[in-house]
C-alpha cells in the first residue's frame, strides 16, 4: 500500500472518529440552545468547558505526542508501561487532592461549585485513557479506536437529551415517582456535566483492559528522557489551550455580560467544520509523519500532504462562510444567539491557520525540538493574552475573536520560517498561498458585503468557480489520486 493510500486510509477511519462525535455536537448545539437552557447558562457551562480544555493538557502534560515519539525507536513494552504508570499515578493524585480542595479551586476559577466535582472526575477519567487510545492508534487500530470514541459521545448525547428533555416531562407526568425523586430543577448546566462523567466512565471501562495486560514496569530512566520531551509539548499544550479557549474566561474576568459570553460560545461552534477537518487530519497525519520519517522522500512527501490539506482547508473555509446563516438555523437555534454571527469569519480562518501550523509542525517533533515548538506556542498564548486585554474593552468578544486568528496566524508564519532553518521542506508557496489568498477574498466578500450576503449568489458562484479553479490547477494529480 502506497504511502499516500494508508495516509487516507487511516485518516478516513480516524475522521469518522472525529467526525462522527463533532456531528453529535450539532445536535448538542442546536438542543442547548434551543431553550433548555438560557443563554447565561449556557455561557456557564461554556466557561467550565474552557477550563476543562486548559487542565486536560495539564493532566496529559505532552504524553501522548512523547509516546509516539519513543514508541518506534524504544522498546515498546518498556514505553507503554512506563508511560501507563506516569499518568495512571498522576491523574490518581490529581483526583485526591481536587476532590480535598474542590471548594477552593471552584472558587480561584470562579466556577460554579455544584459543577466542579464532575469536572474533577472527567479529567481524571479521560487522563486515564490517554494511553489506551494512543496505543490503539500506534498498533494501527483504528476501528476500535473509533468505536470507543462513537460510543462514549452516542452515550454523552443521549444522556443530554434524556436528562434535559426527558427527564423533566417525566418527572412532571409521574409526580412522586422515581424519576421526580431524582429530577432537580433549573440544573441543566450540571446535567450536562453528570453526562460527561458517565460518557468519560463508559470509555474508561471498554479501555479498561489495557491496564490488566501491562506488565506494571517503570523504567526510571526512560521515563526522563519520555519527559525531557514531553514537558516543552505540555507546554506548547498550555499555549494552545489559552489560544483556543481562555477567551472565555478572560471575557467574564474583564466583566463582559454573561449574555454576551454565551452568544460568542455558540457562534464560535459554526468553526465545527474546519475544526473537524484539521483535527481528523491530525489525528492521521502525526503517526505517518513519524514513522515514515526515516524514508528518502519523507521531506517531499510533507510538502505534498500540506499542500493538499491547505487545498481542502481552502475549499472548506469558503463553502462554510458562504453558507453560514443557513448554518446557523441548523445549528443555533434560538435567534438571541445570532447577534454574534460577524466573529465567525474570523474564527474559522483561525482554525484554518492552526491547521496549517500543525503541519508545518513536523520539523520539530522530527528534529527533537520540542523546546521551540513551545515556545512558538507560547509566542501565541502572548499574542492571545495581549490582544485579549487590549481589545476586549473596546470590541468586547470581537476582540477575541482577533486575538486568536492573529495568534494562530503568528505562529503559522513564525513555524514556517524556524522550520526551514532546522528541517528544510521543499513547501509549494506559490501554490498554497494563492488557494488559501483567494479563498479568503472570496469568503470576505460573499459574508461582510451586505447586499452579497443576503442574495447567496455570490457565495455559491465563488464557491463552484473556486472549485472549478483548483480542478482544473491540480487536475492531473487528482486523477492519480483517484485511480490509487
Amino acid at each position: 500500500m502506497s504511502l499516500q493510500k494508508k495516509l487516507f486510509k487511516q485518516t478516513a477511519i480516524y475522521g469518522i472518529a472525529t467526525v462522527v462525535p463533532r456531528m453529535f455536537s450539532f445536535i448538542l448545539t442546536p438542543l442547548h440552545t434551543s431553550g433548555v437552557m438560557d443563554v447565561e447558562k449556557y455561557a456557564e457551562v461554556s466557561i467550565n468547558f474552557s477550563w476543562l480544555v486548559f487542565f486536560n493538557v495539564v493532566l496529559a502534560y505532552g504524553m501522548e505526542t512523547a509516546f509516539f515519539r519513543f514508541y518506534n525507536t524504544e522498546d515498546k513494552k518498556q514505553v507503554i508501561s512506563t508511560t501507563t504508570i506516569s499518568l495512571f499515578w498522576s491523574s490518581l493524585a490529581f483526583l485526591v487532592l481536587a476532590l480535598v480542595f474542590r471548594n477552593g479551586l471552584a472558587s480561584v476559577l470562579e466556577i460554579d461549585k455544584e459543577y466542579i466535582t464532575y469536572n474533577i472526575w472527567i479529567l481524571a477519567l479521560d487522563a486515564l485513557c490517554i494511553i489506551p487510545f494512543s496505543k490503539l492508534r500506534a498498533d494501527s487500530r483504528p476501528v476500535f479506536y473509533a468505536a470507543v470514541k462513537v460510543g462514549s459521545v452516542a452515550l454523552n448525547l443521549f444522556l443530554n437529551f434524556f436528562f434535559l428533555v426527558f427527564l423533566p416531562k417525566l418527572s412532571k407526568a409521574y409526580p412522586g415517582g422515581i424519576w421526580s425523586s431524582i429530577y432537580v430543577e433549573d440544573f441543566q448546566g450540571g446535567y450536562v456535566f453528570v453526562a460527561n462523567v458517565m460518557a468519560s466512565l463508559s470509555a474508561f471501562l471498554l479501555l479498561l483492559p489495557h491496564y490488566f495486560k501491562l506488565s506494571w514496569h517503570f523504567n526510571y530512566q526512560l521515563w526522563k528522557k519520555i519527559m525531557h520531551y514531553s514537558l516543552p509539548v505540555m507546554v506548547a499544550g498550555i499555549a494552545f489551550a489559552i489560544n483556543e479557549t481562555f477567551d472565555r474566561p478572560l471575557l467574564k474576568y474583564l466583566n463582559i455580560p454573561e449574555h454576551q459570553i454565551g452568544v460568542y460560545s455558540a457562534c464560535y461552534k459554526l468553526a465545527i467544520f474546519m475544526t473537524l477537518f484539521t483535527t481528523a487530519f491530525r489525528l492521521g497525519v502525526e503517526p505517518f509523519f513519524f514513522s515514515h520519517a526515516d524514508k528518502q522522500n519523507a521531506r517531499e512527501t510533507y510538502a505534498t500532504i500540506t499542500k493538499y490539506f491547505v487545498i481542502l482547508g481552502s475549499i472548506i473555509l469558503l463553502g462554510v462562510i458562504a453558507s453560514a446563516d443557513l448554518l446557523k438555523v441548523m445549528i443555533i437555534q434560538k435567534e438571541t444567539f445570532w447577534e454574534g454571527m460577524n466573529v465567525v469569519p474570523i474564527i474559522i480562518l483561525a482554525n484554518f491557520c492552526l491547521g496549517i501550523y500543525t503541519n508545518l509542525s513536523v520539523w520539530y517533533k522530527l528534529s527533537d525540538r520540542t523546546k521551540m515548538g513551545a515556545y512558538i506556542s507560547c509566542i501565541g498564548a502572548a499574542i492571545t493574552l495581549l490582544f485579549n486585554f487590549a481589545l476586549i474593552p473596546v470590541w468586547g468578544y470581537m476582540g477575541s475573536a482577533v486575538a486568536t486568528v492573529s495568534a494562530y496566524g503568528t505562529m503559522m508564519v513564525v513555524s514556517y520560517i524556524i522550520g526551514q532553518k532546522y528541517y528544510p521542506i521543499p513547501y509549494d508557496l506559490k501554490t498554497t498561498g494563492t488557494y488559501m489568498g483567494l479563498a479568503i477574498v472570496l469568503s470576505a466578500i460573499s459574508f461582510y458585503v451586505p447586499v452579497l450576503r443576503e442574495t447567496y449568489v455570490f457565495g455559491y458562484v465563488a464557491f463552484i468557480g473556486f472549485l472549478v479553479f483548483v480542478y482544473k490547477k491540480e487536475k492531473t494529480s487528482i486523477l492519480k489520486l483517484v485511480k490509487k
